[in-house]
């Protein structure tokens, strides 16, 4: 059962620019993949590089050219193939990611179940996802909670000097449940100072505050937010199940993305590892289509927190899937991914 790959470039924008303690952008670049059967089945998935990775559509691209001459004989032999995408090309994530999407995507076809299914979860134990507020003006950031008014969680991106004063604007705003995000942007001294002032402010829990290097500030930070009963949850410093271990009793949870994580196999097995160290599990997202958004969504009744709004913030997703209504995942009954083009 040869398997034919091709490979559609796009371009994904969103509603605003969308800015993280890193940077500023609204304009994506992205890359579609279809997996052909000698049966014409085709399995579908998305790449969403991210250059903090190192990775670029261009080394998306290069990734898929050196992997095409890879691709299984059988597409139902996923863990092989997804090893050998593994050891072939380690450091390209978002592309090995893909393939794994679009693997799962053909299988689920050819068995006629969606993915959920194969698994065997139940999409009803889905938790609600959160809507993200990017840094702005404080006018700006209450406007976009106003635009976030059907979510019932709200993920604020934090990492700068005048965070408390983005807090004060969001309580202002509404009383929802708030989380907050760092994005790495603190030291220690500064994630210790700020950990009362979310505490008092009813932040659920605080995302990824120090460099995801600094495993001992880590430990620091998370032993003082313990005092306050505010979870710590770390994203850049847990990209595959092997990181977990040594983050076991320094954090309180990870944050799984397939674009970081590289396949839908090794989220399973993150989620997995951290349950074995009595982790808590969020599966985020970057800026996707529904496509890519919907691979995360059917580990979803696996998890713990979500925040899948990455096609909610684009401004034309071309995809029809996992929707996210009022922050309710709703899983596709369609079989493998159940996503189609509009």
């Amino acid at each position: 059962m040869a398997l034919k790959l091709n490979v559609e470039q796009c371009s994904i924008t969103t509603k605003h620019p969308f800015v993280i303690a890193r940077g500023s952008t609204n304009g994506y670049k992205r890359a579609w993949v279809r997996l052909v059967d000698s049966d014409g089945v085709e399995g579908w998935g998305e790449a969403d590089p991210s250059s903090y990775y190192g990775e670029t559509l261009e080394t998306v691209l290069a990734a898929f050219t050196k992997l095409a001459k890879h691709l299984p004989q059988d597409p139902f032999d996923l863990e092989n193939a997804e090893a050998r995408f593994a050891q072939l090309a380690p450091q390209h994530a978002a592309a090995r990611s893909a393939l794994s999407a679009a693997l799962h995507d053909l299988v689920g076809k050819r068995v006629g179940q969606p993915l959920w299914r194969m698994w065997g979860l139940d999409p009803r134990k889905a938790p609600l996802s959160s809507f993200t507020i990017g840094l702005d003006t404080p006018e700006r950031m209450q406007e976009k909670v106003r635009e976030a008014k059907a979510y019932p969680i709200l993920k604020v991106k934090l990492g700068t000097d005048k965070d408390e004063e983005i807090l004060k604007t969001i309580r202002e705003a509404t009383d929802k449940p708030v989380r907050v995000d760092a994005n790495a942007g603190w030291t220690v001294a500064r994630a210790k100072q700020m950990i009362p002032v979310l505490k008092e402010r009813g932040v659920e829990f605080l995302e990824q505050p120090l460099p995801p290097g600094d495993l001992e500030g880590l430990a620091e930070v998370h032993r003082h937010a313990r005092k306050h009963d505010l979870p710590v949850v770390v994203d850049e410093s847990c990209i595959v199940a092997a990181d977990i271990p040594r983050l076991a009793g320094k954090v309180d949870g990870i944050n799984i993305k397939l674009a970081k994580c590289g396949s839908l196999r090794e989220a399973l097995r993150m989620i997995a590892t951290a349950r074995a160290h009595d982790m808590l599990v969020m599966v985020g997202c970057m800026i996707e289509t529904s496509l890519g958004i919907t691979a995360a969504a059917h580990f979803t009744p696996l998890v713990d927190a979500a925040d899948l709004d990455g096609a909610a913030l684009t401004v034309d997703d071309p995809f029809v899937g996992a929707t996210v209504d009022a922050g309710e995942i709703r899983l596709p009954t369609e079989p493998g991914l159940g996503v189609r083009r509009r």
